[in-house]
């Protein structure tokens, strides 16, 4: 058996563990079944972008026409997309797995491992003991339990990387990040889409009006139907077809596609290392249990990123390794806080998204204050065409603290950071919002005005 100071199970965001304590002449294992990097790298935010990013160009070209500007395009080479995407991970994971092969200290093992005792794991046929442990296992596809769906065939954000050829249609199960931003892409490079929601909108947890309005506009290229569970996945000719039943109705429809695609929220994987056996805890959907300070029920084993089952952002998992990092090298503990944690779905219109919603804020007990504001209402909005979109801001009242924030149109992942940066301050007010001299005219002064525009809940305009 070989022992390391250090054990780390996980090349994502557990990357930063490792590197952290190599740096300080720690011992250190990294067990990761996958490709270096993790989900993120690989499967997940980045390569999601790099096809995405493409697909915002074809829009701005098709819509050009009410700027006054005609164009049109003579192709689009979906296999140079796919394949431009996978180039460039393929180049930062080579560099990363050469990388890591002369990092005195750190001994790599690529194999699924399994907790056999105490800190002790069996992994690529070897037993290895972490005098600490960090668990990095992240997540995988949540596969609903569908009729026939083996049988029939999809695809999951784990293997379209793989396709080079269009569907001509696709079904999309799921209402989530994942669902709508292939939603997005699919339906820019000309497949037919129809997303099948369970929720009654999509981005559920986002604001209502968000999510209303992001379903009007992304429905205008795609078909989208709520309230649906899929129950039954079967071949029938060429194609592939599901069968939904209304989840209030209970009537049944049925759909077809060249493809279907499951786009149904994340699982643990914390099944595959059986965690229980050095004695730490799950919840009841198989995710790992921690404390305010990323502890688990054993001593000297944290956790963190989507291996908890909470924020299940890329961002978010950077930021727990700085505290779970902390919290391992200092007696002075440091605690998590969820409070501002952004999101963005990278559709069309772009949504973004931090802390409280008005409703979360108010049952909370909350006396709110709410700031809103459309695009088309600031020079720069105009001058873009901008006909929807909006900013809306949640403040507490009498403190002016600022609770949270939504935006949905141009750059709303990029202007949400006024608000998150604004969260972040000293008394996290809004006053470094509203005393700041923006430029004019820039998009980012719909913010600025939404922050002007405080009214109390339930005073606020009907912007829907």
């Amino acid at each position: 058996m070989k022992d390391y100071d250090v054990l780390v199970i996980g090349s994502g965001s557990g990357m930063t563990i490792a590197d952290a304590a190599l740096n300080k002449g720690m011992s250190v294992a990294v067990v990761e079944s996958g490709p270096l990097g993790g989900t993120c790298l690989n499967r997940g935010c980045i390569p999601s972008k790099m096809i995405l990013y493409p697909a915002d160009v074809i829009n701005i070209i098709r819509e050009a026409g009410k700027l006054g500007i005609k164009a049109t395009i003579e192709e689009i080479d979906f296999a140079y997309i796919m394949e431009r995407s996978a180039k460039l991970i393929e180049e930062d994971v080579s560099h990363m797995e050469e990388g890591v092969q002369h990092v005195p200290g750190l001994d790599m093992y690529r194999e699924v491992g399994e907790f056999v005792s105490d800190y002790t794991m069996e992994v690529a046929g070897e037993t290895i003991r972490g005098e600490n442990v960090f668990i990095v296992s992240g997540a995988r596809p949540l596969i609903p339990p569908i009729r026939g769906l083996e049988d029939a065939g999809y695809l999951t954000s784990q293997n379209v990387w793989e396709i080079r050829e269009r569907p001509e249609s696709i079904l999309i199960v799921g209402g989530g990040f994942v669902a709508v931003e292939f939603a997005h892409f699919f339906s820019s490079v000309g497949s037919q889409v129809t997303l099948l929601s369970r929720s009654p909108r999509l981005i559920k947890f986002a604001e209502p009006e968000v999510s209303e309005l992001l379903g009007k506009k992304m429905g205008e290229r795609i078909n989208i139907h709520y309230n649906v569970e899929a129950i039954e996945a079967t071949m029938s000719g060429d194609m592939k077809e599901i069968v939904t039943m209304n989840k209030e109705t209970g009537e049944t429809r049925s759909f077809q596609g060249a493809q279907i695609m499951v786009a149904a929220g994340r699982r643990s994987n914390a099944d595959l290392l059986k965690p229980e056996k050095t004695g730490v805890q799950l919840d009841r959907r198989g995710y790992i249990i921690v404390n305010e300070y990323l502890e688990t029920s054993k001593p000297r084993v944290w956790a963190l990123g989507d291996a908890l089952g909470k924020h299940m952002f890329k961002h978010v998992a950077n930021y727990e390794a700085g505290v779970a990092w902390n919290n391992f090298t200092h007696d002075h503990k440091k605690a998590v806080d969820y409070s501002a944690v952004p999101y963005a779905a990278f559709t069309h219109p772009q949504v973004a998204g931090v802390g409280m919603t008005e409703q979360q804020a108010l049952d909370a007990g909350r006396e709110v204050l709410v700031g809103f504001y459309e695009y088309r209402n600031t020079a720069k909005g105009s001058a873009m065409g901008v006909e929807d979109g909006f900013v809306k801001i949640i403040v507490e009242d009498r403190t002016f603290r600022v609770l949270g924030g939504s935006i949905i149109g141009p750059y709303a992942p990029v202007m949400m950071q006024e608000i998150v940066n604004a969260m972040n301050t000293p008394r996290g007010t809004i006053d470094s919002i509203q005393n700041a001299i923006y430029i004019h005219p820039a998009t980012p002064e719909v913010v600025q005005r939404a922050s002007y525009s405080l009214r109390r809940a339930g005073n606020v305009p009907d912007h829907r």
